[in-house]
């Protein structure tokens, strides 16, 4: 009986401490994400501090879900290190159990936190970042801006003229009315026909309209046209799906996007990459979890117990730098999506087993 109750009670614990850590950070989000957006949309007239609250609500679970980790890491440290210094490790291990008995509720509710956050959590929060952004849009179409797209989005289109590659420096509501648009029409033989610069493009049922046209061919002069139109076969749920970016597609749905991006001749690699870190993050919960144990058992009366918390949140910050650079490599295809996933899991779980040996087992 004793074992089963000192697990439901350090599993308790656990979960008061990352409840308290999460909502803390949730705030944190919320405040920082609250001046950001009313610092972007100062220049957009008759915009009300309750529609910039309301755009940030929607946008905070997005942005916290990146700091999860961080958030097991910090309240699986909390809880072990409030353990150890009223002494209740020291009356648990007097009645017997062992450190990896004491550790596996948290490292448990860890991985059931990392299942609930994929398969849950995460399509809640990609489905109220929409809403965020389709909130924004609208406001933003009152001082005629866009959403800057950095180096630009690609898609490769075919209609009854043949193919074309549509390249836009910006985008609103998820790719149907473009700006910096470059199309390139192109033969059978995929060569090049003639390129047309726009300074906008809305899709329309069956063609893309662009404004201030200009038409540039080999040997001869551009043309410039007020309106020309583009036909396409696409439709606006297919031109959302390519110009959505990955961390915006629910878990649910991202096979699909991998699939019809393949089938479009774009690359899906950055969709592989973050399915397979939403696929992984269960492990890598856990993983932040063996790694907070391990730097938070130590007894506060041997001392070291500052360095033993510092290296720990050190190694969560390096594991959170080596997560974004294998994903970054992955997307550039120098890296396998599935090795990108399950390195920052693989190397949280063996440095928190190599340290729980050396320290418990000697």
């Amino acid at each position: 009986m004793i074992p089963g109750t000192l697990t439901r009670y350090i599993g308790l614990r656990f979960l008061s401490a990352f409840f308290v850590v999460f909502v803390g950070l949730i705030l944190v989000v919320a405040m920082v994400d609250f001046i950001e957006i009313l610092r972007r949309l100062a220049d957009v007239p008759d915009v009300s501090t309750l529609d910039v609250a309301k755009i940030s609500f929607l946008r905070v679970p997005f942005l916290t879900e990146r700091v999860m980790p961080f958030a097991v890491l910090v309240s699986a440290m909390f809880c072990y290190l409030n353990l150890s210094r009223r002494l209740e490790l020291v009356v648990a291990r007097a009645a017997g159990m062992s450190a990896w008995q004491f550790i596996a509720p948290t490292v448990l509710l860890a991985l059931l936190l990392g299942i609930a956050a994929t398969t849950i959590y995460n399509p809640i929060s990609a489905e109220m970042r929409e809403q965020s952004a389709r909130i924004e849009g609208n406001l933003s179409r009152r001082g005629h801006s866009y959403f800057d797209l950095g180096t630009g989005f690609w898609i490769r289109q075919r209609s009854e003229d043949g193919q074309a590659i549509i390249n836009a420096k910006s985008s609103r509501e998820q790719g149907l009315d473009l700006g910096g648009v470059t199309v390139f029409r192109l033969d059978d033989a995929d060569g090049t026909v003639d390129r047309i610069e726009a300074k906008r493009a809305v899709l329309g049922p069956g063609f893309w309209r662009l404004e201030q046209a200009r038409i540039i061919s080999e040997g001869m002069p551009p043309q410039e046209f007020p309106t020309y139109d583009v036909r396409t076969y696409l439709t606006a749920t297919q031109v959302r799906e390519n110009f959505a970016q990955p961390e915006t597609v629910p878990f649910w749905q991202l096979a699909a996007y991998i699939r019809l991006a393949e089938n479009s001749g774009l690359a899906a690699a950055g969709y592989r990459v973050q399915y397979y870190q939403l696929f992984a993050q269960p492990l890598y919960l856990a993983g932040m979890a063996l790694l907070a144990c391990a730097v938070s058992l130590r007894l506060f009366r041997a001392g070291g117990v500052q360095k033993m918390v510092l290296a720990g949140l050190s190694m969560g910050f390096m594991l959170y730098i080596v997560s974004k650079l294998t994903g970054d490599l992955s997307k550039a295809s120098i890296l396998s999506p599935i090795a990108a996933a399950a390195m920052p899991p693989i190397v949280s779980g063996l440095i928190g087993s190599i340290a729980l040996l050396y320290l418990e087992d000697g």
